[in-house]
Formats: C-alpha cells, structure tokens, sequence
C-alpha cells in the first residue's frame, strides 16, 4: 500500500478522533481506513493507537509515529509545489493555544504574518493550562512560567513585567498600603494557575515571597482585571493588560519599591527536527513581535 496515503490517513484518524470521521474527511470508506492503519500498524511492528468504544487515543509509539506521518506529509508538499517556493510560500494549518492576554497581545504579530504567508491559517485556542500536544494536535502552546519540565522542547519568546493594582474605589474605601507586608490587611485576587497564594516580589535588590490572601481566584487574568475594575480587590496583572486602565486612572499601580518577579514567554512545541516551515517561521515572528512590544 502507498505509504504517503497511509500516512494521511492516519494523520486525518487522529485529527478526526475516529476512522469514521477520517473515511468521512478523505472521502473512502471505512474499510479502506481501517485496512491502511492495519498496513501502518504492520510497518510499525507495534499498536499505534488505543483503541475504546469512546476515542481512540495514541500509543506512545503512535505520537512518533504522527511526527513521522506528519514530516512526510510536509516533505510531499514542498516537492509539489518546487522545492525553490517550500521555503517562501509555506501551507497548511497551525494550532496555538495560549492565555487570552498573549492572545490579544500576538494578534496584530499573527495577522501580519498570515498577510505575508496566505496559505498557512491559523486556529488560535484560547487555554490557561498546559495540553498535550500530541493528543490535542497543538502545535505551539504559548505559557507564561520561569519554571519548565527540563524535558519539554521550548523557546523564549519574550519576558511577561507584572503590576501590583487597585482601583481608586476600593482604595477609598480600604486604604492604600504603604509596604508589602501590608498586602495581608487587604482582599487579593488571586491567579489561580501560580498555586501558592504568595508573590515574588524584588525590593530594592533584595527577593522577598509576601503572602496574600483573597476571596476570588481565577485561571485568566481578564478575569481578575475586571474584578479589580469593579472595586473587587488589589491583583497582580499583566502590565500590559492593565496599562490602559493605568494611563486613564481607572486603575491605581501599588508599591512602587516592589517589583513583581518577571516571568518568561515561552512557545512549547513538539520537536526540533520535524518542525514544519510554517511553524518554524511563526515562532521566528513572534519572537520578533515580543522584542518590539513591551509586554
């Protein structure tokens, strides 16, 4: 059997989540899917998926195996549309998932680089937490973190600054802290995803952790912004999510002499040597993106 088709086919199973979605898709019937992963499974020597009456889901050798499945699809591509255009005219769709304030904060950087590249499209997914990106078929998972599994493949992209603020309501009516143990006094909302109910503060030189505690906790930062819009408390928010409200006085920057610990901007993907052209060429403009925007 043509080991090109059997590789789209299997790619389309595990996009698709079942063989019939996959017959569906490439227009063949179920049979014919079912005899090529057989075929894929055969060349294999190993079970690529698992299989249950609910969702088929991939065996550790199947997320090689798609890796493969998928660099042999990209390699297809480029040779049919010359190898001297692969490089400036890459194809095909991108999956990104990433917090909803890196989300609004790239988009100008993905519609310019989807203008200069009309054929790659992008589905952007809007997460806070860390996916699987094999089993979810992400292709770039933007995360906001100092602290990565030493074995996740990443890239920087940039640093995330972070600003202590309240709004002039709740201020009036709680009063203002002078120093960063007064921080205990008051109602501090809270991001769900950093755990500890603590923040890394840097005064004068110095790292100090100041616990903090509150009524609401959530796992996105609008959230929080706007809880903090409507008097709901003293938050620790992206600087750039929050510096609008700053610049009109809606919102209040607190301790000056306290610096919010910086966090990196890392773009996590599956694999160096099979990163499709696209991919490589969106993370290259999105690096370039956080250099001239000051997050």
């Amino acid at each position: 059997m043509d080991r090109l088709t059997a590789a789209e086919v299997f790619i389309t199973i595990v996009e698709r989540g079942s063989m019939i979605g996959a017959a569906d898709a490439l227009d063949m019937s179920r049979s014919m899917v079912t005899r090529y992963l057989a075929q894929m499974e055969a060349w294999a020597g190993t079970r690529l998926l698992h299989r249950s009456t609910r969702r088929l889901s991939l065996t550790a050798a199947g997320e090689k195996a798609l890796i493969q499945c998928q660099r042999l699809r990209e390699i297809s591509q480029e040779v049919g549309s010359g190898l001297g255009d692969a490089e400036e005219h890459p194809r095909g769709q991108l999956r990104v998932s990433c917090p909803q304030f890196i989300a609004q904060t790239i988009l100008p950087t993905i519609q310019g680089y989807l203008q200069r590249y009309p054929q790659v499209s992008l589905d952007l997914q809007i997460r806070n937490e860390m996916v699987n990106l094999v089993e979810e078929r992400i292709d770039l998972a933007i995360r906001v973190t100092n602290e990565l599994d030493p074995n996740i493949i990443a890239r920087p992209l940039g640093r995330c600054r972070s600003v202590i603020c309240a709004s002039p309501g709740y201020l009036q009516a709680r009063g203002t802290p002078q120093r960063a143990e007064q921080l205990s006094e008051h109602n501090c909302l809270l991001y769900a995803n950093f755990g500890k109910a603590v923040w890394p503060l840097d005064h004068q030189g110095e790292a100090v952790a100041v616990p903090v505690a509150g009524n609401l906790s959530a796992n996105d930062t609008t959230v929080l912004l706007n809880a903090v819009l409507n008097d709901g408390g003293i938050a620790m928010l992206p600087e750039l999510s929050a510096a609008p409200y700053l610049t009109s006085g809606q919102l209040v920057s607190l301790l000056p002499d306290y610096i919010p610990l910086e966090l990196g901007v890392q773009g996590i993907y599956r694999s160096r040597t099979h990163m499709p052209k696209a991919l490589r060429l969106l993370i290259d403009q999105l690096v370039e993106g956080f250099t001239n925007t000051a997050i």
